[in-house]
């Protein structure tokens, strides 16, 4: 297993609600293990700035309009392949099921659909940028 790989899976296990994850190919086997209670957050750093936050308080989106997160920590792509137009641009009409990008993980291609009839209203993520398990991609608005 590659570096970035075992990183991708480390990821994808603290975002889950999992406490042990053994896995095994061939002759490689790596488990991972924490408590069932949350770890507190280590005490901020005098000076230190607070971390920023990825997603705007719902209270900042425009009325009618709602996100669509990352359903996995990967790669964000907005075509489906180099030097192709993106699935969508602002103002887009799209049907439920159409792709709006598709995330890669571990190797992985995987095409997000868009939950609904809608207006892409924002494309929040840049293409070819990592983003992690409930990032902000879209702001769309439900036809």
């Amino acid at each position: 297993m590659e570096l970035q790989e075992l990183y991708g899976l480390m990821e994808r296990f603290a975002a889950s609600g999992l406490t042990r994850l053994s896995w095994r190919r061939a002759e490689e086997e790596i488990a991972l293990e924490r408590s069932a209670a949350p770890a507190s957050p280590a005490p901020a750093v005098q000076g230190e700035a607070p971390a920023a936050r990825t997603e705007p308080p719902a209270s900042a989106l425009p009325e009618g309009e709602e996100l669509v997160k990352a359903p996995l920590v990967g790669t964000f792509y907005a075509a489906p392949s180099p030097g192709e137009a993106p699935f969508v641009t602002p103002g887009k009409q799209v049907r439920k099921g159409d792709p709006l990008c598709v995330i890669e993980a571990m190797k992985m291609m995987s095409e997000l659909g868009a939950p609904a009839d809608c207006v892409v209203a924002e494309v929040l993520a840049k293409d070819g940028e990592a983003v992690g398990f409930g990032a902000p991609l879209f702001r769309i608005r439900r036809t």
